[in-house]
């Protein structure tokens, strides 16, 4: 990315056009608004981790790093990453600090410290002003693999209690008979969202819970689900009461507040939810009564879970023909969606005009990347999150409350620095000519 001076911002000022953003069917897949924030969960089937090759070509990883680099989330929730072993790769189960270096590589490349030679695949290579520096790798795991949080903010403690947590621990109360966010933990991450764009924060919770279609396996899934829920209403929500655990029941984290009005709770990952009945995804959103009074909302209505459908070819399922597994759920009273999707690269009707850049450039049959990357799909959601006063968003420098050279010379510095508050219009997740011409649209505005 080229650095910019007032002199360069008021001349392409001239030549600058209309981006366009959200045509799926044209191959654009990005955020139509600036503001809103895009999480994304994806079980990735242990194609990231130390022993693979790391190399532009016909391979798992390689598939991998073009979706997310296609897709550009601001958060990012893997599942199943660091088994060597289920990758074919290798053997064993990478540690927290092994998978910090290999997240490393799969956004920034350089050299590979477990297989020697040149990280060839690798986000940035692909799209150089994307980035996502921030990963939260989880300490549980089920002696497999592990879940991974990737952010494009910065974790911070937002109240009280850490800005990470591996898994929570709570005693029996109400409808939770006690215990854990399941076999690999439940994990958390508070992120500080840009103040000067968001009125609150964000906190993302990532789980993939039990597989199994035994009666034993669905105990499991039910009893984390229960958790789950049972720690986001009385944790982060207070149960209603103003106070975080009002019961004294939650033993870890050990302190914490409630959330404010803006900041809401994201959760989603492989739920291996069953067809039918009342599963994980019922539990954590409803609680123990659908429309009742215990939600795990903010104001204890149900929250809301994805109907996620991959907009070309209609799709639904998440996993094989017809398997909807994998989810994302908000608190619908502070974050709205404005659309969940499913990201596919093959499927009825799809055709090489349909994919994004780089899926549309992987190597071979670009429409055969989602199979090769993992047996599941991402989904995805863009969120509509509650704004910062911005009655004159153009009012950058001091003195405030007017409109000078100060507040040119503030958003160069932020274009520059590629912070995402210069981040003004569509693609989203790049700087480029359409930020700096949304940027003399809102200085030309003025102030009120």
């Amino acid at each position: 990315m080229c650095t910019m001076t007032p002199a360069t911002l008021l001349a392409i000022s001239f030549l600058a056009g209309t981006a366009v953003a959200w045509d799926p069917v044209a191959g654009d897949w990005s955020k139509s608004e600036p503001t809103d924030v895009r999480v994304m969960t994806w079980n990735v089937q242990d194609g990231i981790c130390s022993s693979n090759d790391k190399l532009d070509n016909i391979g798992d990883w390689n598939a991998i790093v073009r979706i997310v680099a296609a897709m550009r989330p601001d958060v990012l929730i893997l599942q199943e990453c660091g088994d060597n072993s289920g990758n074919g790769t290798g053997s064993g189960l990478d540690t927290v600090t092994t998978l910090q270096t290999v997240m490393d590589l799969f956004f920034n490349g350089g050299t590979d410290p477990f297989l020697g030679g040149t990280v060839t695949s690798y986000v940035k290579a692909f799209t150089p002003d994307f980035d996502m520096p921030y990963v939260f790798v989880s300490g549980s795991s089920d002696g497999f693999n592990r879940n991974i949080i990737v952010s494009r903010y910065p974790f911070a403690d937002i109240n009280g209690g850490g800005a990470t947590l591996n898994d929570f621990i709570l005693g029996a109360d109400a409808y939770q008979s006690g215990g854990t966010g399941g076999i690999r933990g439940f994990m958390w991450a508070e992120i500080d969202l840009p103040d000067e764009i968001y009125a609150g924060d964000l906190v993302v919770g990532n789980v993939h819970l039990k597989a199994g279609s035994t009666s034993s396996d669905f105990a499991e899934r039910l009893e984390a689900s229960q958790n789950a829920a049972y720690f986001i209403d009385y944790y982060y929500n207070g149960a209603g009461t103003g106070v975080s655990d009002p019961n004294g029941r939650v033993f870890l984290p050990t302190t914490g507040s409630v959330l404010d009005d803006n900041t809401p709770v994201v959760w989603g990952g492989d739920f291996n939810q069953q067809p039918g009945g009342t599963g994980p995804v019922e539990w954590m959103t409803r609680a123990q009564f659908l429309g009742g009074t215990d939600g795990t909302d903010r104001d204890r209505t149900d929250s809301s879970r994805d109907n996620a459908v991959q907009p070309v070819s209609g799709e639904t399922s998440t996993q094989g023909s017809s398997s909807k597994l994998d989810y994302l759920c908000w608190q619908d009273s502070i974050a709205e969606s404005r659309r969940t999707f499913i990201f596919r690269s093959i499927g009825s009707g799809m055709s090489l005009a349909n994919l994004p850049y780089p899926v549309n450039g992987f190597p071979g049959n670009a429409l055969a990347a989602s199979g090769l990357a993992s047996d599941h799909r991402p989904v995805l959601a863009d969120f509509i999150l509650p704004l910062a006063d911005q009655t004159c968003p153009a009012d950058l420098a001091a003195p405030f409350g007017t409109l000078n050279i100060f507040d040119i010379q503030a958003y160069i510095g932020l274009y520059n620095a590629q912070d995402p508050a210069a981040d003004l219009a569509a693609p989203f997740g790049s700087f480029n000519i359409f930020d700096i011409q949304a940027f003399i649209g809102l200085y030309n505005q003025g102030c009120p």
